[in-house]
């Protein structure tokens, strides 16, 4: 039985022994291939030299560049208001928005002026009671000449024993009473001088009284000094408004003032690359008008708002006092005339009190200089596509970097081809595929060439 079950296995392993040994001896020997490179595929830009113009951005608000306070100076009762005198309305200069019941100083005024007419009287009281005291006196004294010449001779009567002497002394008696009568007349004319000096100085105290009561009756209007919009309000018609208190604010709508936070560094690189010169790069307040003309600096403030860039052409005014510690930014301040004059309902919007805004600064350009994207960089190396489309690292040095491109001062030549994609593990000689990016090329030039824009685009 067993024989017969390997009869059984035998026939087809010996039938597979002979197909393998078959196949084995008819079979091709492997193809060999050999070994190629296959190149990395990179997007490139051409290394450009473009009059790079340098310029930074910052941010701030705007706030008007005049504020009024309106102050009542004089107590009283608020009679009249301006029917524009409310929160977010335009008044004209010369305005009167708020009237302060004037009765009480024109009474003061009418007191004053009758206080200075009966000086006035009391003067001229005392200048003809001055004429009248001396012609009395003038008289007087030709009455006392007369008497000490009667007394005299009387007197020659007494020693020649022809004249009593009890008459003697009665003529003596009435001589001494017109010398006292002349005296007092004299004593009166003396004091009318100093009685004059009082009057008139009471005259100036009751003319300084018309004058601050004259001054209180014009502080009853309270006058818009500028064309204004009103930020603030509180009076009403029939409220008493006590001195001090204030009554209205007031934003002046004929410029705006904007103070942009720009980072230290970059400002200073804006005015060490325009002006060549470290120690030129100045930011102080004294010598920013100066470094304007010189560096050809201007200003532009933009509003971004949705599909549109709206911008104002400012003037660089003054740099803030305060530098900001933790953010390590210094305030820049520009002055937009026109703020409210250039709006253009439904296109143009007034810069208003308030509103976030970019700030631009840019200076005169620079000549010629090799610009190459920032993303490119690696610290201070750059991919370059070297001979024979092989990978080289390239030591350069930097010089301004700002905003998506950096100018490479030394280590790279015009028409060089600077790798701009991501190589990730990128190995020294590697084979390139090289694409050119120029929409990255024309986008890095516009940004480095486009002067200050003044106008509106689309964002």
């Amino acid at each position: 039985m067993k024989f017969m079950k390997m009869l059984l296995i035998i026939p087809p392993i010996a039938i597979g022994v002979v197909v393998f040994m078959y196949m084995k001896g008819n079979k091709n020997p492997p193809q060999v291939h050999e070994a190629m490179e296959v190149a990395r595929q990179v997007r490139v830009i051409e290394a450009q030299k473009v009059a790079v113009v340098p310029r930074v951005h910052g941010f701030g608000v705007v706030s008007p560049a005049k504020e009024w306070v309106a102050t009542a100076q004089v107590s009283g009762e608020i009679i009249k208001v301006h029917p524009e005198l409310k929160k977010g309305s335009m008044i004209k200069a010369g305005s009167v928005i708020v009237t302060i019941s004037p009765v009480d100083f024109e009474l003061a005024i009418a007191q004053a002026k009758a206080n200075i007419r009966a000086t006035d009287a009391k003067i001229a009281e005392l200048g003809v009671s001055r004429q009248n005291t001396e012609a009395i006196l003038k008289i007087e004294k030709e009455s006392l000449k007369i008497r000490e010449g009667e007394l005299a001779r009387q007197r020659e009567l007494v020693k020649k024993g022809t004249v009593s002497r009890t008459s003697f002394d009665r003529e003596t008696r009435d001589t001494f009473v017109q010398r006292k009568k002349v005296q007092d007349l004299e004593n009166s004319l003396r004091l009318i001088p100093t009685q004059l000096t009082v009057q008139e100085e009471q005259r100036a105290v009751y003319k300084a009284q018309l004058q601050s009561a004259l001054l209180n009756l014009k502080r009853t209007k309270i006058i818009l000094p500028f064309d204004a919009r009103i930020s603030e309000v509180d009076a009403e018609v029939a409220q008493f408004a006590q001195s001090g208190k204030t009554l209205a604010k007031a934003d002046g709508v004929a410029s705006a003032e904007i103070e942009a936070q720009i980072p230290i560094s970059k400002f200073m690189n804006l005015l060490k690359a325009a002006s060549g010169d470290v120690k030129a790069a100045s930011i102080e307040t004294r010598s920013l008008q100066k470094m304007t003309t010189k560096l050809e600096m201007q200003a532009f403030v933009h509003l971004n708002t949705t599909g549109q860039r709206i911008s104002w052409k400012a003037r660089l005014a003054r740099i803030s006092d305060v530098v900001d510690p933790q953010t390590r930014t210094v305030g820049v301040i520009a002055v937009v005339k026109g703020a409210y004059a250039q709006a253009i309902p439904g296109q143009r919007p007034p810069l208003a009190k308030g509103m976030f805004v970019e700030m631009e600064v840019t200076a005169r350009a620079l000549g010629k200089n090799l610009i190459v994207p920032r993303l490119a960089l690696r610290g201070n190396e750059l991919y370059v596509v070297g001979k024979e489309k092989r990978l080289e690292v390239r030591q350069v040095e930097i010089g301004l970097v700002q905003g998506d491109f950096a100018v490479i001062v030394k280590g790279l030549d015009e028409g060089e081809m600077v790798v701009v994609s991501d190589l990730g593990a990128a190995i020294k000689g590697m084979l390139l595929g090289v694409e050119i990016d120029k929409a990255l090329s024309d986008k890095l030039v516009k940004q480095a060439t486009e002067p200050a824009n003044g106008g509106e685009r689309a964002r």
